[in-house]
């Protein structure tokens, strides 16, 4: 009959292989979700880079256009959009993320500037309200799998915003996808848009405008926004997944690992058994002998 010692570490055995099994299975989700994100991330950012081409062609062409959302202000409060995830287990996704966020609103609030939270993702959320930060919006359930309406959304709030004078300019943190094994935490200010340089497109004097390029330059302000926020939200959905399999695949391995030293301590246990078994045999035959 097994000893106390030796049924503790059986049950381990079967508690850690249960869970090996739910990491393994997260892993390969994780893995097959990673391939349609990088998909997504690499048919987007073609569109996104064309669509700031036309932006600075057609603005050169207008000639110093005032628009809404160029307007550049005294920031007296800042908009601070944190994309995070509705989900954990992805390692330090979310914690680098928001470790960014948490510096820049340190920063501001120590040189008295004002600041509006933004956050996309439960985490952010809720460890934002945990630091006793106001949260003044959240859009849960994005992150997985975001779409073109939940970039629309996030954008509209964030532009109506701006354009009623609530925040003086929007910063975005969140994560740029680089590879399956490479994401990286980045920060760029998204409102007001940024204007084209001097010159950056000398051929823009050759096209013509129908409408007129202060028209048109009206439309697709409003779509570039969007289109950034998507391609942020793709390029966090990416980074979600790709950190969740690293985590999931770690997790895997040292559960493996913890497997294999608990079967060695059971088998240790085991050969304890039976040699103190062979020993109370042999006592009790040399005990029968000598009788």
């Amino acid at each position: 009959m097994a000893s106390a010692e030796l049924r503790l570490i059986r049950r381990r055995i079967r508690s850690v292989g249960s869970t090996m099994k739910i990491t393994r299975a997260m892993e390969l989700i994780a893995a097959s979700r990673i391939v349609r994100a990088q998909q997504r991330v690499a048919a987007n950012r073609p569109y996104t880079e064309r669509l700031r081409d036309v932006v600075r062609r057609v603005a050169a062409a207008s000639g110093g256009i005032e628009h809404g959302l160029l307007d550049n202000r005294d920031l007296r409060v800042i908009g601070v959009l944190v994309v995070g995830s509705d989900r954990g287990l992805a390692g330090a996704h979310n914690t680098s993320v928001i470790r960014s966020a948490e510096g820049r609103l340190g920063e501001l609030h120590a040189v008295g500037t004002g600041f509006r939270v933004y956050c996309v993702g439960r985490k952010a959320q809720t460890h934002l309200r945990y630091r006793g930060h106001q949260v003044e919006r959240t859009f849960l359930g994005v992150t997985d799998t975001p779409g073109y309406g939940d970039a629309r959304a996030i954008a509209n709030v964030l532009m109506n915003d701006f354009a009623e004078g609530i925040i003086d300019a929007v910063e975005v943190h969140s994560t740029r996808y680089h590879s399956a094994l490479v994401q990286d935490v980045t920060t760029f200010r998204l409102l007001p848009a940024e204007p084209p340089a001097e010159g950056a497109d000398e051929d823009a004097a050759g096209y013509s405008f129908e409408p007129s390029a202060e028209v048109i330059l009206g439309r697709l302000l409003p779509r570039y926004v969007e289109a950034m926020v998507f391609g942020v939200l793709l390029d966090a959905s990416a980074s979600e997944h790709a950190a969740r399999r690293q985590a999931m695949k770690a997790a895997t391995e040292n559960a493996e690992e913890l497997i294999h030293v608990l079967t060695r301590q059971a088998n240790r246990a085991r050969q304890s058994e039976i040699t103190t078994e062979i020993t109370e045999i042999v006592g009790g035959a040399e005990a029968l002998a000598r009788g």
